[in-house]
C-alpha cells in the first residue's frame, strides 16, 4: 500500500501523558578544566525541542494529523517554550498549569554527537485531584470526534493516580482505539487498552513483575492477564516484535541504518502506529510504517519528530520504489535540498531504453546528488512522436528508469514540455541531450534565474528510439 502526504490528512488524535521540554546544548571539548577533572564545553549551540507526550503530538502533526495534546506544565518560562513551540508545530494545546510544579525538562550536553551529561529538572509525585480532574473534564467531550487516543505515560505523574483508567474506559465506551506508550510495571492502569507499545526494557520489567507474581513470563501471558489487544515491543536497531491475538510477528528494521540516537523513536512509532491503524491501513502495513518511521528518527539527532514527507521517502525506498505523483515530487526535493542535496533534472520519452539514453542519465547523475527524470505521458508521446509511438506504456517506462541506480525519482507528466514540472521542483542542474542548445532548452531561464545551470551531455552517435524501430521493420 502507497502512502502519500494526504494519507493521515482529517484524522483527529488526542494525547494524554507527560509533557516535557528536551534541551540540547552542543559544543566541543578540547580541554580539561584546571579546577577539577572534568572536560571544558565550548558552547557552539542550544536548542529546545518537544519531549514526552509533547513530542508525540508533534510527530502526529507532522504526519498531517489533526493532534490536541492534554497534560500538565508549571507556571515558568519552560511552560512558555513549550507552548510557543506546540502552536509552531499545529498542535492543540488543552495544558493545566500547576504552580506548585516545574515543568519537566532534560537538558543533554553533547559534544561531536556524544553525549557527555543530561540533567533532569521534574517532579515525579502523583498529579493531586483536582488537576486531575481538570484534564479529565477538558477531555470528555473531544473523544467522539476523536479517531484514536495515545497516553504517554513517562512516570512524571499524570498517570499514577485514576487518569489512565478513567480514561481508558470512557474511550472503549466510545469504541476509540487506545494505545499506551508506558512506563514502569505496573500496567494495571492500562488494562483493556486497545495497543502498548513498550521498548525491551520496559517489557523486561513488567516481565520480571509477572515471574514474582507466579506468573508465566512470556509476553504474551502478560497480554492477556492485562486484556491488551496488541502488545508492540519496539528493539532500537533490532527492529520490532508484535504479540496479537493473531500470533507473533517480528520485523528487522528494513535496512541497515546507523543509530545515531534513539531519544524519542518510541513517540514517533506509537504516533505512526496510531494514525495508520485510524485510516484502516492492513496490520502488516501498520506495523512496517511503524518499524520503517523508527529507523528514520534513530538516524537524526537527538529528539525529532517525523514528518509525512520523511516518511514518504523512507517507505519509497524500502519498497524500492521511485515513481512520484508531483506533489510527493515536490515534498522529497523540498527534503533533498533542505540536506543540501543538489537537484538535478533531465526529461524525455525514453521509448525503447538504449545506449545513448544511459548515457544521458549516468552524465545528469553526475552533476549533483539527485537525478529526477521527468517522463512524457502516453499521449505526449503520440503527440509529439506520433500515433504509432510510444512503444512501451508509461508504466513499463518508468518502471525501466526507476530500476536504474542513478535515477532517484521518476515523475510521469501529461503536458508537451516539462516547464510547469520543472517549475515546481527547481532543480538546480537541468540536463539535456546534444540534439539541444542551452538556448533551445525548455526551462533554462526559471533554473538559472534561480541560481541554477543547464548541461548539455553530447549524443552517442547512431543511437535512437527511432534508429532501433527502422531496424526491426526492415
Amino acid at each position: 500500500m502507497n502512502i502519500s502526504l494526504n494519507t493521515f490528512k482529517g484524522i483527529r488524535i488526542l494525547v494524554v501523558g507527560d509533557v516535557m521540554l528536551d534541551r540540547y546544548v552542543c559544543g566541543d571539548v578540547t580541554r580539561i578544566s584546571p579546577e577539577a577533572p572534568v572536560p571544558v564545553l565550548s558552547v557552539l549551540e542550544r536548542r529546545a525541542v518537544l519531549g514526552g507526550a509533547a513530542n508525540v503530538a508533534a510527530n502526529l502533526a507532522g504526519l498531517g494529523c489533526s493532534a490536541a495534546l492534554w497534560g500538565v506544565t508549571g507556571k515558568d518560562t519552560r511552560a512558555d517554550e513549550i507552548s510557543y513551540l506546540l502552536n509552531r508545530s499545529g498542535v492543540d494545546s488543552f495544558l493545566q498549569k500547576d504552580e506548585d510544579r516545574p515543568t519537566t525538562s532534560k537538558t543533554r550536553v553533547v559534544s561531536r554527537g556524544q553525549q557527555i551529561v543530561r540533567f533532569d529538572e521534574e517532579l515525579s509525585t502523583p498529579l493531586n485531584f483536582a488537576t486531575e480532574d481538570k484534564i479529565f473534564q477538558s477531555l470528555k467531550p473531544h473523544i467522539a470526534k476523536a479517531h484514536a487516543i495515545i497516553l504517554s505515560d513517562y512516570n512524571k505523574g499524570v498517570f499514577q493516580g485514576e487518569l489512565a483508567p478513567q480514561i481508558i474506559e470512557s474511550a472503549s465506551k466510545a469504541g476509540k482505539l487506545i494505545f499506551v506508550d508506558p512506563k514502569g510495571n505496573n500496567w494495571d492502569k492500562y488494562r483493556g487498552a486497545f495497543c502498548v507499545t513498550p521498548n525491551e526494557k520496559e517489557v523486561f520489567r513488567v516481565w520480571s513483575h509477572a515471574i514474582e507474581q507466579g506468573l508465566n513470563s512470556h509476553p504474551e501471558a502478560v497480554r492477556r492477564k492485562f486484556n491488551i489487544k496488541k502488545l508492540l515491543v519496539t528493539q532500537g536497531a533490532k527492529g520490532i516484535t508484535l504479540f496479537a491475538d493473531e500470533g507473533k510477528c517480528f520485523l528487522p528494521p528494513p535496512d541497515p541504518r546507523e543509530v545515531f540516537d534513539v531519544s524519542g523513536a518510541g513517540d514517533t512509532v506509537v504516533a505512526v502506529l496510531a494514525a495508520a491503524m485510524a485510516v484502516k491501513m492492513p496490520g502488516h502495513i501498520c506495523l512496517s510504517l511503524a518499524n520503517t518511521a523508527a529507523g528514520v528518527v534513530i538516524a537524526k539527532s537527538g529528539t525529532s519528530p517525523i514528518t509525512a514527507e520523511e516518511l514518504v521517502a523512507a517507505e519509497k525506498k524500502d519498497r524500492g520504489s521511485k515513481i512520484c505523483a508531483l506533489a510527493e515530487g515536490v515534498a522529497l526535493v523540498k527534503l533533498w535540498q533542505k540536506r543540501s542535496d543538489k537537484v538535478v533534472f533531465t526529461n524525455g520519452c525514453f521509448d525503447l531504453l538504449h545506449p545513448g539514453h544511459i548515457q544521458l542519465l549516468r552524465s545528469a547523475a553526475a552533476e549533483g546528488d539527485r537525478l529526477i527524470v521527468g517522463l512524457n505521458s502516453d499521449e505526449s508521446v503520440k503527440r509529439l512522436k506520433g500515433p504509432d509511438r510510444p512503444v512501451l506504456s508509461q508504466g513499463d517506462r518508468a518502471t525501466i528508469l526507476s530500476a536504474l541506480d542513478c535515477v532517484d525519482m521518476v515523475i510521469i507528466f501529461p503536458e508537451d514540455t516539462p516547464l510547469n514540472l520543472i517549475r515546481a521542483l527547481k532543480p538546480q542542474v537541468l540536463v539535456k541531450g546534444g540534439d539541444y542548445t542551452p538556448e533551445t532548452v525548455v526551462g533554462r531561464d526559471f533554473v538559472e534565474e534561480n541560481g541554477g545551470r543547464i548541461v548539455i551531455v553530447p549524443l552517442v552517435q547512431g543511437k535512437s528510439t527511432t534508429g532501433i524501430l527502422n531496424l526491426i521493420q526492415n
